[in-house]
């Protein structure tokens, strides 16, 4: 009796654990990506939907739904506020968009440490790039232009948003935001054009699709300055914003400024769920997309399509999500002035 006793605990956490199991056999997953087709998180998104059922139980349809809008602030919204917490909703957002929270936008309707956390593909590091054929050969070199350069963005949760009006800040370039284009695949037709001369992106989103890796090749643009610690292999003769501040003399203050910003390039490309989900049911999901990362189907595709996976999981994500959304009044107030002109 008293064994019996013992093992009800363990008899009832496999019998949730087969429920939660048997729970997505038949259903069909949502991935909601806040960005336009074509965008780099819309692709790994799609790669993501076409390897992870077979690792999820029960080996469930996923399919994908875009919707773009706000740098990703509509779909955050829709998985928070309206999707239901049963793990069929899923969402590939821009990390950037943790910035409208801290900032204390109204069309924030999210808490970004409260989603439930999945998983990332990778870490991103970010670039500037400029067309070309522009007289410019080095980031510093914005400082003494003529006309104020152009760079597009879709809204204040892109990379292409604060990249561009972090470096002006901290080296005084002459750099103007262009904003409200729905999609990166549309500032990329921009700067194509010529209505903008320079966005900011990640280094994976350059090299990762066209037109970025045309681009590279043919030398249309010239990459200005990288964000990483250390010197990305893809683009070894650029130097990094850190490289750059310790020559300028950049003062302590915007140095811990900078590692705040730049700290969406730590959550990647990231899966979400919807909060509230039951921690059986979450760990279902993580587990699954870990293996999916280690997967040699998957790992053949990327590499195929020249993507670099290094990936990171659900429960340290979740960690940094509490952690970047906690932060003092001061380094709100210089995020405003950058990104609000406050």
């Amino acid at each position: 009796m008293k064994l019996f006793l013992a093992l009800i605990p363990l008899l009832l956490a496999v019998s949730t654990l087969h429920a939660q199991s048997d729970f997505f056999k038949g259903k069909q997953v949502r991935i909601i990506v806040g960005a336009s087709a074509g965008a780099a998180s819309d692709l790994y998104a799609r790669m993501a939907a076409a390897h992870l059922p077979r690792h999820i139980p029960g080996s469930p349809d996923i399919i994908v739904q875009n919707m773009p809008g706000g740098g990703s602030m509509t779909a955050a919204n829709f998985v928070y506020r309206v999707a239901k917490p049963d793990g069929l909703t899923l969402a590939a957002l821009t990390s950037p968009i943790y910035f409208a929270q801290l900032l204390g936008q109204k069309e924030v309707q999210f808490d970004w440490a409260k989603f439930s956390w999945i998983g990332t593909p990778e870490e991103n590091d970010e670039i500037l790039f400029i067309r070309s054929d522009l007289p410019y050969n080095s980031l510093l070199e914005l400082r003494n232009a003529k006309e104020p350069v152009r760079c597009g963005a879709t809204g204040v949760g892109s990379t292409g948003y604060y990249i561009p009006k972090l470096l002006a800040h901290i080296f005084g370039l002459k750099i103007n935001l262009v904003t409200g284009y729905p999609g990166a695949p549309d500032v990329d037709v921009a700067v194509q054009r010529n209505e903008v001369h320079c966005r900011g992106t990640t280094i994976a989103a350059f090299f990762g699709r066209e037109p970025g890796r045309t681009w590279a090749k043919s030398g249309f643009v010239k990459i200005l300055v990288q964000t990483g610690d250390n010197k990305n292999h893809r683009v070894p003769e650029t130097p990094t914003i850190w490289e750059l501040m310790n020559r300028e003399k950049i003062s302590e203050a915007n140095r811990r400024l900078a590692r705040v910003l730049l700290g969406p390039g730590a959550f990647g490309r990231p899966i979400v769920a919807t909060p509230g989900i039951t921690p059986e049911r979450v760990k279902i999901l993580r587990d699954a997309y870990t293996k999916m990362t280690r997967d040699a189907e998957f790992l053949a595709e990327a590499k195929k399509r020249g993507w670099e996976i290094n990936p990171v999981g659900g429960e340290q994500l979740e960690a940094l999500a509490k952690e970047v959304v906690n932060q003092p009044p001061e380094i709100v107030a210089a995020m405003k002035e950058i990104l609000e002109g406050k």
